[in-house]
């Protein structure tokens, strides 16, 4: 087998939406370098993901000068919102926190409110340094994150894939597969390992950057959703609840957090060290 590469980088700009696949990144302590420092919020100030409003998938970010994003939807103009200016925050919650960020404004607010078709409100996490800690079971004193699901990095890789296609293909809805990686949305994607090699890594380095393994991710309903259609199936999920679960998680890829950041590239070598 040849030695482990990193195949593919992945980044989010913005919470749910399509992401960009940079040929190199660099990693911060919280994750990649704009990784999901924007958020849709409801007039609740929850934050609003594909969970709840699959046409998320729809949105394509592009990063920007400054940390602006240009957005663009199907029947909407691209619209480039930059960078609020400091000020007064807003109360995001996301999943069991509380995190300040700052409102993006109003033209931001009513081109997303028009595509979903409800009200939502776009922001900006000014601070990922501070703003919000990485959950202190998993995490060391200080680490934070962005606005992730939990943890800084995602990795995936692209053995576990082609062996949950193959259980795909051989389950009841063999139709629905095989699937992409993007249905996953991980950060960065390795080549060269065995099937579920992952579950044993403890640390790995990246090139330059040594990541610890926080935990297995659990999957949810999002990764049932055609990332270029929006629409939805029962794979992944029936097929990982028969052959992946632990616990009471359905688990494809692992949670890292960076313990060195650095620059990441698409060839660099990757090294399981524990």
């Amino acid at each position: 087998m040849s030695k482990p590469v990193l195949h593919s980088i992945h980044v989010y700009p913005l919470k749910a939406a399509a992401g960009y696949d940079p040929h190199e990144a660099v990693v911060e302590p919280w994750g990649p370098a704009g990784d999901r420092r924007w958020v849709l919020t409801d007039d609740k100030n929850r934050i609003i993901t594909q969970r709840a409003r699959p046409r998320m998938a729809l949105v394509r970010v592009k990063a920007q000068a400054g940390g602006a994003i240009l957005v663009s939807a199907p029947g909407r103009e691209p619209l480039t919102v930059p960078v609020p200016e400091p000020g007064g925050t807003t109360t995001v919650e996301i999943w069991n926190d509380k995190v300040e960020a700052v409102p993006a404004g109003v033209m931001a607010d009513v081109w997303f409110s028009g595509f979903l078709g409800v009200a939502v409100r776009l922001v900006h996490l000014d601070d990922p340094a501070t703003r919000r800690p990485v959950d202190p079971r998993f995490a060391r004193p200080g680490e934070t994150v962005s606005f992730a699901d939990g943890y800084p990095l995602l990795v995936t890789t692209l053995a576990s894939l082609d062996a949950l296609n193959t259980l795909i293909a051989q389950g009841d809805r063999p139709e629905e597969g095989p699937l992409p990686m993007n249905r996953f949305r991980p950060n960065i994607v390795v080549d060269g390992t065995a099937p579920w090699a992952e579950d044993g890594w403890s640390r790995i380095a990246v090139g330059e950057v040594v990541l610890r393994v926080a935990k297995m991710c659990g999957r949810c309903v999002v990764t049932t959703t055609d990332q270029t259609t929006a629409e939805r199936g029962r794979e992944p999920l029936r097929t990982l609840a028969r052959h992946r679960r632990f616990g009471d998680k359905l688990v494809f890829g692992q949670n890292l957090v960076p313990e060195s950041p650095g620059s990441v590239r698409v060839g660099d070598p990757v090294r399981i060290l524990e």
